[in-house]
């Protein structure tokens, strides 16, 4: 239970250096730490397929785009316009309302007993795959077509014809 509670707070410390990095390139570093932490989470809940999807998808894919996209853009300070009054007081309006929502959920949690679940292979990738090739077979195989007749596709409507090429 320690260790829950250790990767509790880094994921909420990392968040923190997240809003308050001042160089962006930093704030998705502690992004993807902040999701790291989230990995640990989910093998500790014994959801070991969503631990390796959050590990594939988001640390993998979307914070990689998410630095490149941010690595060619221009951050300059001097070119960054000036943010209204109003959308000040709008950021203080909603960062409070936020502040309102997790007190109230801290003092719920508080309270509340924990869940304990009465199946402990919930989240394996062994049941996952006896669900979805037993009951969910006959979806998984059209949608596997599909995709496969969309790749087809798109190598056709990306290739260039020989006779109209010239």
């Amino acid at each position: 239970m320690s260790t829950f509670y250790f990767i509790a707070f880094l994921s909420i410390f990392f968040s923190i250096l997240v809003i308050t990095a001042k160089n962006p390139v930093h704030s998705i570093l502690y992004l993807i730490l902040t999701f790291f932490t989230f990995t640990v989470h989910y093998i500790l809940l014994n959801a070991q397929f969503l631990a390796v999807v959050n590990f594939i998808v988001y640390m993998g894919a979307i914070l990689v785009l998410f630095l490149y996209t941010l690595m060619l853009i221009n951050l300059n300070k001097e070119s960054e316009p000036v943010k209204p009054f109003m959308v000040k007081i709008a950021g203080v309006f909603g960062g409070g309302i936020l502040a309102v929502a997790l007190a109230s959920s801290l003092k719920l949690v508080a309270t509340s007993n924990p869940v304990i679940l009465k199946n402990p292979d919930l989240g394996l990738v062994k049941n996952l795959g006896k669900v979805l090739f037993n009951e969910f077979l006959l979806p998984f195989e059209v949608s596997s077509i599909l995709l496969l007749s969309a790749m087809v596709g798109a190598v056709l409507l990306a290739t260039k014809d020989p006779k109209t090429a010239s």
